[in-house]
């Protein structure tokens, strides 16, 4: 079975794709655990919510990546994984929990679609860092690459990042 992570900055269409990929494939989906946690906290987190954070988001690819083997699927999409939580927490308080990252290391997908920031910002509840987003594409190409990611940076208007997408799962599957 393959892991393909749909990952990067606020507001770059990662879930929206990851669901397009995921009904493409037939493949099984696990949704961005910290979204709905940080929404029903009013959005207000803190260094003590990383914890309950990286085990939500380590929880929902886990069942997922279950659903696909009891199916015997061949992909699972996650939109973002753990590796994306540890560079938030990083990002936002300079630390993480030292289990996350060896985690993160462990758990590495077999892909990582990087989405770019050159689609506009949309602001919701959960987004806070509209003005930060270059920033923190950089701080997302440092991590894969400190982990030994295969990644992929996925760019261009709605199709064309989905076209893109495409053929760097056929690449890999």
């Amino acid at each position: 079975m393959r892991r393909v992570v749909l990952t990067g900055p606020e507001s770059t269409g990662k879930t929206s794709l990851a669901r397009r990929l995921a009904a493409r494939y037939d493949a099984e989906l696990s949704p961005e655990f910290v979204r709905d946690y940080a929404i029903a906290r009013g959005n207000r987190l803190g260094y003590d919510d990383n914890e309950a954070i990286g085990r939500g988001q380590m929880t929902a690819e886990d069942v997922a990546i279950a659903r696909a083997q009891a199916r015997g699927a061949s992909l699972v999409v996650h939109d973002t994984d753990l590796l994306s939580t540890v560079l938030y927490h990083d990002h936002y308080y300079d630390r993480f929990p030292p289990w996350m990252e060896e985690a993160a290391r462990a758990r590495r997908a077999d892909l990582y679609l990087l989405l770019d920031v050159d689609v506009p910002w949309v602001p919701d509840p959960a987004r806070d860092r509209g003005d930060r987003r270059e920033e923190m594409l950089d701080h997302f190409r440092r991590w894969l690459d400190a982990v030994g990611a295969r990644w992929v940076l996925i760019s261009g208007h709605w199709a064309e990042r989905e076209r893109r997408a495409v053929e760097a799962i056929q690449h890999l599957l």
